[in-house]
């Protein structure tokens, strides 16, 4: 059972589904957040809003059973990531529960600006009845300017279209031809700007986004133009903003988002050109409801060690739930490899055949995970790399084509002081994984439960004395697997075992006529 500290308001479901992992669940109250630190105290995960600052001083406090941090939302510039990163701890959170609301704000702050609607209801409501001064434009035929062209910026410009809007579309990450895919036409930043009657925000806060929105770009934007953030408040600069509001031609803006939250100066949002709201982007209640849900699931995954767990911090692309048994198979072959060696690793060989190019790097830190899993305490997909390099294992990564006798095999070598180890693996009905190599021997065995591997030399009756040993101790065989190549001496046994051997038993197998070596392996971890 898992400690989780609850650090800001959670919807109900959310704080339900964490408990129904089994964990306790603590939920911190607003008068004790002056001493959240103190709360924090040895427990395994933290869930935060934008309203906690997980910081490393909270890290720190929490202590070393600290291994995920839940935060309850998109944006995660409230948790400092590298630190998290630093100490193994997994970063989750919830990247397309308010996709929807955020893309509809967008629209609501649009069509607030182009209608004039804040400005007419406030006149309507002080008794006045002005139609004159609130003429407005229409969307129909403008051209609206999506900076940012990821999961929001996509489903803006499909509502963009539904209102016969043409569609310019600038993102770094994306080349033209995925622009064009939506229906939108790409173009560099500063020609969105100069051509666009609107401009919506829906990029990531980031070094290279700081400020992105400047007194230079804004100067680009044509006259009777709007803007509208609904991203990150950091992307502009507020200040060029409210001059370009008070001197230039921009003709409105329309922000959920600000440089400082909660704010202090209201300057900018209470200019007449301005329509503002309080970071209320992803304020819907079906909103509320996804994050506190994707919240939960995500640390549930996290605390019960699922290797698909979709962390901000994993050190490759998240390979997905299809991509977990992949990554699952590595684990084991890796752990195995660690329990089958006789020293310390010095380097890890890790062999790709016919394996998707987007799991040979998740692959490779599954099977480094597995084989530290053996000695070190708290290991995970985070922090592997930096486990491993401490203790100089050196990590090796090779890729080939299809094997011929295979779908795909994953390989590890592991050198050590005195040897080294092979093994392959691959996946029976893409979920099964099955070991299908030790060394020079072939066979096919689940790498599961009490597994007994013994080597021996190829002569009569090792078997059977085998099987007489275990008898008498009481001990049932599951399934047994034999392996021998042909001009070697040596012969290779794998024994599933359905009860644990104790020293004696053990102490009685290695002393077998012909046995070479008895190693006992407990996969399950």
């Amino acid at each position: 059972m898992a400690r989780i500290l609850i650090c800001d308001p959670l919807n109900a479901v959310g704080v339900e589904q964490l408990r129904a992992g089994g964990h306790e669940v603590t939920e911190l109250a607003a008068e004790d957040k002056a001493q959240i630190e103190k709360h924090a105290e040895g427990v395994d995960a933290l869930v935060v809003r934008s309203g906690t600052q997980a910081t490393a001083a909270l890290m720190d406090a929490a202590g070393p059973r600290l291994r995920v941090i839940g935060r309850a939302g998109v944006g995660v510039d409230n948790v400092d990531v590298k630190a998290a990163t630093e100490r193994g701890i997994l970063v989750v959170n919830a990247p397309t529960a308010n996709l929807l609301s955020a893309t509809e704000h967008t629209f609501a702050l649009l069509l607030a600006l182009m209608r004039k609607v804040p400005a007419a209801d406030r006149s309507l409501k002080d008794g006045r009845w002005d139609r004159k001064s609130f003429v407005g434009k229409e969307l129909w035929g403008k051209t609206l300017g999506i900076a940012g062209f990821g999961r929001i910026g996509q489903r803006v410009a499909l509502r963009a279209q539904a209102f016969e809007m043409k569609v310019l579309a600038y993102d770094p990450f994306l080349d033209d031809e995925a622009i064009r895919r939506h229906e939108a036409e790409p173009a560099s930043l500063d020609k969105l700007l100069a051509e666009a009657d609107a401009v919506t925000l829906h990029v990531p806060m980031a070094e290279g986004t700081r400020n992105l929105i400047n007194a230079e770009r804004l100067a680009l934007m044509k006259e009777g133009a709007v803007l509208i953030n609904c991203a990150r408040g950091g992307v502009v600069d507020e200040a060029a903003l409210l001059d370009a509001l008070e001197n230039g031609n921009l003709a409105g803006a329309g922000l959920d988002v600000f440089a400082q939250e909660p704010m202090v100066d209201f300057t900018l949002a209470s200019h007449p050109k301005v329509v503002a709201t309080p970071h209320v982007g992803a304020q819907t209640k079906e909103a509320q409801l996804r994050i506190a849900e994707d919240t939960a699931k995500m640390v549930n995954q996290a605390l019960a060690g699922s290797l698909a767990v979709t962390a901000v911090n994993l050190p490759f692309r998240p390979a997905g739930s299809q991509g977990e048994p992949y990554l699952r198979l590595a684990t084991l072959l890796g752990r195995l490899a660690a329990e089958l060696l006789d020293s310390g690793a010095s380097q890890l060989d890790v062999v790709l055949r016919g394996v998707d190019d987007g799991l040979h790097a998740p692959i490779a830190i599954a099977a480094l995970r597995g084989l530290l899993s053996s000695a070190v305490e708290g290991v995970n997909v985070v922090n592997a790399s930096r486990m491993a390099e401490a203790r100089g294992i050196e990590l090796v990564r090779t890729v080939h084509g299809r094997p011929k006798t295979h779908p795909f095999l994953v390989g590890v070598r592991v050198k050590g002081a005195k040897g080294a180890i092979e093994l392959a693996g691959t996946l029976v009905h893409e979920h099964d994984p099955r070991i299908v190599r030790i060394d020079d021997h072939l066979l096919e065995f689940q790498p599961t439960g009490r597994l007994l591997v013994v080597r021996n030399d190829d002569v009569p009756g090792v078997v059977g004395s085998l099987g007489s040993v275990l008898g008498e101790a009481d001990l049932n065989i599951a399934d047994i697997h034999l392996s021998r190549k042909a001009g070697s001496s040596e012969a290779l046994a794998v024994v599933r075992l359905d009860q644990r051997p104790d020293d004696s038993v053990m102490e009685r197998i290695a002393s077998l006529h012909a046995v070479r070596s008895a190693r006992l392996i407990d996969v399950d971890f």
